[in-house]
């Protein structure tokens, strides 16, 4: 049976990372067996534009073209961490950037895609910083930055991040549902799709919401979706369905 993949939050260190190696079985196996795959965001752990960070992920981009080859049309959502992302990395990999959020009919259900940091309105350090990444002036002056400097920046970001982390309550990090349903309503959707939170689980608060797992050394998923409904298919250590 046809169906649609998505995966999220794998924040790839480099290509010799476990993740990296378990996400090269997965494009070389199961996702050639799918009508799509959308990658929401965070696919890596940081990248400070192409010009940086292409080569320290080389192999993996060239994973995702292979997959590509094969005919299957495979999607990118920036995330928080990868909003630096650009045409090399479109190119190389053959994803194709699209906007956050995104709609689209799924097997015949109005399906709204997203990172999931919109849903986040209660951290409002982290929407300031988001109102910055996803405007794309904001994104072209700070590539024209040396790279040397966007290296130090990336740096003191993810310390920060870190440091925030410990001291910001967990409800906060959280979606608001509130805001999940103001933007089902504005939409027109009966089905959200997302990643960023790192809490994956299926809520049904009036409105389906699937929040896609990050990947760890002891877990990793695809979320497939097909006409009979949504499930989570777990990944080996070589990246085929466990």
């Amino acid at each position: 049976m046809s169906a649609t993949h998505f995966i999220a939050d794998l924040h790839l260190v480099d290509d010799h990372a476990p993740a990296a190696r378990r996400l090269a079985g997965y494009l070389a196996g199961p996702a050639r067996d799918a009508d799509a795959l959308y990658v929401l965001g965070d696919l890596f752990d940081v990248w400070i534009g192409d010009d940086g960070s292409t080569a320290r992920h080389a192999a993996t981009l060239d994973a995702f073209r292979a997959l590509a080859d094969t005919g299957v049309p495979i999607y990118f959502m920036r995330g928080n961490r990868d909003f630096a992302v650009g045409p090399t990395f479109e190119a190389r990999s053959r994803l194709r950037i699209i906007d956050d959020p995104t709609v689209l009919t799924l097997y015949g259900v109005p399906t709204l895609l997203a990172h999931g940091d919109v849903f986040c309105s209660d951290d409002v350090a982290h929407q300031l910083f988001r109102a910055k990444y996803t405007d794309a002036r904001w994104r072209e002056r700070r590539l024209a930055l040396p790279l040397w400097l966007r290296r130090v920046v990336a740096r003191r970001a993810r310390r920060r991040s870190a440091a925030a982390k410990t001291t910001k309550p967990a409800y906060i990090m959280d979606v608001n549902r509130t805001t999940v349903a103001a933007m089902a309503a504005e939409y027109d959707v009966a089905r959200i799709i997302h990643g960023h939170t790192h809490r994956p689980a299926d809520h049904d608060d009036g409105i389906a919401r699937h929040v896609l797992a990050d990947w760890r050394p002891d877990r990793a998923e695809v979320l497939v979706v097909d006409r009979n409904g949504i499930r989570r298919a777990p990944l080996g250590a070589g990246g085929g369905f466990a």
